[in-house]
C-alpha cells in the first residue's frame, strides 16, 4: 500500500542523500524484489497478526556485499514496527528432526 511504501521511504530517507549515500538506486533496483516481498509481508502482518499474543518468523537472512546495513535494518525494522512482540529465529537452511529416547 501507498502507506507502506511510505514508511520504508521514511526508514532509508538519510542513507539516500547525496552526503550520506549509503544505500544506493543500484541497490535498490538489484534487491527491488525482496524490498517489494518485505513490503507485502508487512502488510500481511498488519492484516492478518495485528492481535497475536506473539509472533514468530524467520530471520531474513543478509547476505553480505550484497544488502547493506542500513537496508537490511530497514527491512527489519519494517517487519517489526507497530507489530505484536515479534520473535525473529535465524536458521542454517537445512531441517533438522530431533529425538528424544
Amino acid at each position: 500500500s501507498e502507506a507502506t511504501q511510505q514508511f520504508f521511504e521514511s526508514l532509508i530517507a538519510d542513507f539516500r542523500k547525496p552526503e550520506n549515500e549509503i544505500i544506493t538506486e543500484s541497490e535498490l533496483l538489484a534487491v527491488k524484489d525482496k524490498t517489494n516481498r518485505h513490503l507485502r509481508l508487512r502488510e500481511l502482518l498488519l492484516q492478518n497478526s495485528h492481535d497475536a499474543n506473539m509472533v514468530v518468523m524467520s530471520l531474513p537472512m543478509p547476505r553480505k556485499n550484497i544488502v547493506s546495513a542500513p537496508l537490511y535494518l530497514a527491512w527489519l525494522e519494517l517487519l517489526t514496527k507497530g507489530m505484536p512482540p515479534i520473535l525473529l529465529v535465524r536458521g542454517n537452511q537445512s531441517s533438522v528432526l530431533t529425538f528424544y529416547s
